[in-house]
């Protein structure tokens, strides 16, 4: 069983219990999912570059990627309605928990200059949006075959329904806020 799941079931989640008195556990949020999301916008004239970014995806995440297409036709990006512009993880469970553990111990103090995430990226709702440079600060990812440096967007979505409880939580799972 992942690392963090056990530290949920037997510290994180008495201690939120305790905290904020709740009467029920099922009151007591939780980490529901993780999206990774990459945008590719030259995916409409190179297909490799889609093809290059799922490998990624997966060999980031263990599992596999699927892309995503375009809702709308927009006639200044050259884009048409179904195009794959981009690609996209959700993951549950166990690979959930184990990608929030290498992403907070390995892969974020490999940031160059890094003093912590930003503590106000919650969108009112309880779940957090953290936007990442490059794939290159995963250990899985091998330097020399990347053939473009690329960002993502990791969403961490949870049960909380406050943006204080949501951030309580991530912070008792080791994410590493910066001090504002």
């Amino acid at each position: 069983m992942a690392r963090l799941k056990d530290l949920y079931k037997s510290e994180i989640a008495p201690a939120l219990m305790k905290q904020y008195n709740y009467k029920s556990v099922m009151q007591i949020p939780k980490l529901d999912k993780i999206v990774i999301n990459v945008g590719v916008g030259e995916a409409k004239d190179n297909t490799k570059a889609l093809d290059a970014v799922l490998n990624d995806l997966a060999q980031i995440s263990g599992q596999k990627a699927v892309p995503t297409y375009a809702k709308k036709s927009v006639a200044n990006f050259k884009i048409r309605q179904g195009m794959k512009i981009g690609a996209k993880v959700t993951l549950r469970g166990d690979r959930m928990y184990e990608f929030m553990d290498r992403l907070f111990n390995f892969a974020l103090p490999r940031v160059r200059d890094f003093k912590g995430i930003n503590p106000n990226a919650f969108d009112g709702r309880g779940n957090y949006a953290l936007g990442l440079k490059e794939q290159l600060i995963f250990p899985e990812i091998d330097y020399d075959k990347v053939e473009k440096i690329r960002g993502m967007d990791i969403c961490f979505v949870t049960t909380a329904t406050t943006d204080e409880e949501a951030r309580e939580l991530l912070k008792l799972f080791g994410a590493p806020f910066a001090k504002l």
